[in-house]
């Protein structure tokens, strides 16, 4: 989906958060971005195949294990 030049991470990744704002809805409180993914103010998130990911807010488990 992504037509960057610098291709956005995947929907499947795990920086997918890091992708582009394509579209918001700050009245609902969602944002589109480039990878397709959903992401919502309170930290859930819906993938494109329709996977909804709960809140997780704090740091992600990823970067702790750094």
């Amino acid at each position: 989906m992504c037509q960057h030049l610098t291709p956005c991470p995947t929907s499947d990744a795990v920086d997918r958060e890091a992708a582009r704002i394509v579209a918001t809805c700050r009245e609902q409180g969602w944002s589109l971005l480039c990878n397709g993914v959903i992401v919502f103010e309170d930290t859930g998130e819906i993938l494109p195949d329709g996977t909804m990911i709960a809140p997780h807010r704090g740091p992600a488990p990823h970067a702790l294990a750094a």
